[in-house]
């Protein structure tokens, strides 16, 4: 496709079923008597297509590997699609909203922090660069990979609104894919000047867990 790489072309085709099939699923419950639901899972939807620029950003950068960007695009959809398609744990009692809206827009902002860190230089892809700058501000002061600490916080937040065998397990399934796309990325990194000194003392996903 014009020089798209499969695992891109892959990613595309992901997002634009998860938006379809979540937005469904929110009119569902909007239609059913359970606003919260609806509007939580419009939320999602919301999340991943304001993400989608930074998801398919174009770089002339070296890209070190892409084995773990479809696992990784792949269990985060799958947490979407268990947790929408689950019974909503609200059933139109608000009270119930607070956690998981509290995990899930905390998450959101600690995503929407990094990225904005990083800037330009922030992708989805693990690249390798010529010269490569080391952010220690914001987030990046707690642990080493925050914009997925985000991510992962926003998606329990989701799976704890919608709690079900296959969210959680699709949840736990996604957790073991960002350990193994770190240790990927971690890879690249140790080569860059200054990231070992960063490094050290610093979690990697969770602050004091690892």
């Amino acid at each position: 496709m014009n020089g798209v790489a499969p695992v891109t072309v892959y990613t595309r085709i992901l997002l634009v079923a998860l938006v379809v099939v979540l937005t469904a699923r929110a009119v569902w419950h909007l239609t059913h008597g359970d606003p919260y639901s609806g509007v939580l899972i419009l939320a999602y939807v919301g999340w991943l297509l304001a993400e989608a620029p930074v998801t398919f950003r174009r770089t002339d950068a070296t890209v070190a590997e892409t084995a773990t960007l479809a696992a990784y695009a792949s269990s985060r959809a799958l947490v979407a699609f268990a947790a929408a398609l689950s019974p909503s744990l609200f059933g139109g009692r608000s009270g119930w909203m607070v956690l998981p809206v509290l995990l899930f827009v905390g998450g959101i902002a600690v995503r929407a922090s990094a990225i904005r860190r990083l800037g330009a230089i922030y992708t989805h892809q693990v690249l390798r660069r010529d010269e490569h700058p080391i952010a220690t501000g914001g987030p990046y002061r707690f642990v080493r990979h925050p914009a997925y600490s985000g991510m992962l916080l926003a998606n329990a937040g989701f799976v704890l609104a919608f709690p079900s065998g296959a969210s959680v397990a699709a949840l736990v399934l996604l957790t073991a894919v960002l350990v193994w796309r770190i240790r990927r990325e971690e890879v690249v990194m140790w080569a860059v000047p200054d990231y070992a000194a960063y490094a050290r003392g610093r979690s990697r996903l969770i602050l004091g867990v690892w």
